[in-house]
């Protein structure tokens, strides 16, 4: 809320050096704002009585959309990586895989390994088990294990995030 819309009767008033001016009422706290050609701004409205600080609303905006956006540049959204592999992988495919793991991990990335299993494999997860804690051991220095091998319907997964 800002200048008319302020309907309290008394306020607690920030002057725009940020020193406090005290409880006062709002209409004299809206004619100091108006001799200073600045804005009477409510920054809290829950408290008793309501702060208001007199400042520059539409440079407070703009100051604040500017914030808003250099935050939203450096914010960066984590994706989740998936890699297939078989029960019956041999070790050079496994080697290019953790390669390509290593690399998603450095980039920020999170990693999901998935071991899918077709007709009679599913009687072999042990082997899966193995390839995956292998998989873990072999990158764990730039990741971490975030959710141990688990068995998904005909699917086994393990979700690996980067070390920080």
């Amino acid at each position: 809320m800002i200048n008319e819309e302020i309907r309290d009767k008394e306020i607690r008033l920030i002057d725009s050096d940020g020193t406090q001016l005290g409880i006062i009422n709002a209409r004299d706290a809206q004619h100091i704002a108006d001799e200073k050609k600045l804005d009477l701004v409510k920054i809290s409205p829950t408290a008793k009585p309501p702060v208001c600080k007199i400042m520059d609303y539409s440079k407070f905006k703009f100051n604040q959309s500017k914030k808003e956006k250099e935050a939203r540049k450096k914010q960066r959204t984590v994706d989740i990586k998936e890699l297939r592999l078989s029960p019956n992988i041999d070790t050079h495919d496994i080697q290019v895989k953790v390669r390509k793991a290593i690399e998603f991990l450095e980039y920020g990335d999170k990693v999901k390994i998935t071991i899918r299993f077709r007709g009679r494999e599913l009687g072999r997860t042990d082997v899966a088990y193995g390839i995956l804690h292998d998989f873990a051991r072999q990158v764990n220095e730039v990741g971490v294990v975030d959710k141990p091998p688990k068995m998904e319907a005909r699917a086994m997964a393990m979700f690996l995030s980067p070390k920080m």
